[in-house]
Formats: C-alpha cells, structure tokens, sequence
C-alpha cells in the first residue's frame, strides 16, 4: 500500500484474467451486461483504496462541491468531466521535478476486475444479498445519505466502498452490450462520435440503490455533464 502526499491511500492489484459481466442465471442481471467475455489486465496498477473524499477534493480544486458535507465523506455531484479536470489538477500537483505522476479514472474492467477481486459471484462475498450489509451502505441501511469512508468491511484485495456509499464513474463510455469490448482491459470509448455529450459508465450502486445495483457486474450510465448526490469516483494510480 503507498499514499501520496494529500493522504490517498492505493492498494496494487495484480495483473490477471476475469470473466467480465453476468451469467443468464445471476439474480437482478440486465441485458446489457452481457455477453461474458475473457478480459487481461496485463499491468499491475494502484487503486484508490477508497473513494476520494471531500476532504482530498478541497485539497486539490480549493472548493466542495458535495451536497452530503463531511471530509471523509466520499465527494459527490461531480460529472465526469469535472473528475477530470481533478485529476489534471492532482497530476500537476504531484508532480515534482522529474518525478511525473499519473493518476486517471480506471477502466469498466479495471473497476470490475479490482471489485470481484478474483471471485466468481455476483458479489465479492458470494450470492447471499444478506450479506451486503456488512459490506455496503446502500438503500436497506445507509438513511438515504453517504457515510465516511471505511466503515463497512473490505473486499479481499483491501478495497473499501466499492460496493455502495456513491458510485463511481469509470473511463468508458456506454455501450449497449460488450459485444466488440477490448480484451484487455483498456478504456472502451468512441461510440458516441459527433454527440456533444457522450455517455458515460457508472459503477458500483450507491446509497440510494437497491443490493442489485451493489453487484460485482451491474453498470449504469449517464451523460458525462450530469451530476447526482449519489455519484463520486476513485482513481487509479499508473505502476
């Protein structure tokens, strides 16, 4: 585990292999997350081993844009293009000398393949939603509001929130199924050629979505513009 000097932590995750997406059989499955397919993260890489908080955020832009307030709650209402205006901004600002840091939104798979965390299921834990609890804080527990950060119990790669609190954006544009997806786990972009305002994927449910919205394979999507009170982000930090 490494930190950076405005206090994110980052757990290194192994290069692999996975199936991304759900089986026909997976409970609360949608269409578009099919068909499985062999994905090959062949870098190791760092993740966030939380999400960013409002306190990181402050830190970098100067402002807090979330509408839950509390430093270690994770930073909401941000669209994908201000996540990366942020993250320019935190690659300037950790970059010293000769010493370059880049630091970027993960990939769908990236996210995917950092969530299962080399389990099968539709969740990390198995398929038991009674279990989510312990886990996530989501629809069922979480008072219609975000929470601090690290709460819940880890996934097994040390992965904290990846299941519920905010979702999170990830690089990808959406694609109505993974038909014609990269293989090897690069960001999947250029669908929406001449739109003004492409579409972007969200991972992981959040505070306000059922344990369905919580599986390893769900994906949701929204214009790269919009903002919600339940949407934040994690970054990804090049070995």
């Amino acid at each position: 585990m490494i930190w950076n000097s405005i206090g994110m932590e980052f757990v290194l995750l192994p290069a692999g292999e996975f199936d991304m997406g759900s089986p026909s059989r997976e409970k609360r499955r949608k269409l578009w997350e099919s068909p499985v397919h062999r994905v090959s993260i062949k870098k190791p890489f760092y993740l966030g081993r939380y999400p960013v908080t409002q306190e990181q955020w402050s830190k970098v832009t100067g402002s807090n844009p979330s509408y839950f307030r509390g430093e270690k709650h994770p930073v909401e209402t941000v669209s994908w293009e201000e996540v990366q205006a942020f993250i320019r901004k935190l690659n300037a600002f950790e970059t010293t000398g000769e010493r370059k840091s880049v630091y970027r939104l993960p990939t769908e798979a990236e996210w995917e393949y950092a969530a299962r965390a080399g389990t099968t299921g539709s969740y990390f834990f198995g398929n038991d939603e009674t279990k989510l609890k312990e886990y996530a804080w989501f629809l069922e527990n979480s008072g219609l509001e975000t929470h601090p950060v690290g709460l819940k119990k880890p996934n097994p790669w040390g992965l904290y929130d990846i299941y519920g609190n905010v979702g999170e954006w990830v690089q990808d544009e959406y694609h109505i199924s993974y038909k014609g997806a990269p293989p090897d786990g690069r960001a999947w972009e250029n669908q929406f050629q001449g739109i003004s305002t492409p579409v972007r994927i969200r991972r992981g449910g959040g505070w306000n979505g059922n344990a369905g919205c919580c599986r390893s394979a769900e994906r949701l999507f929204a214009p790269q513009d919009q903002k919600f009170n339940s949407l934040g982000f994690r970054v990804v930090k090049e070995v």
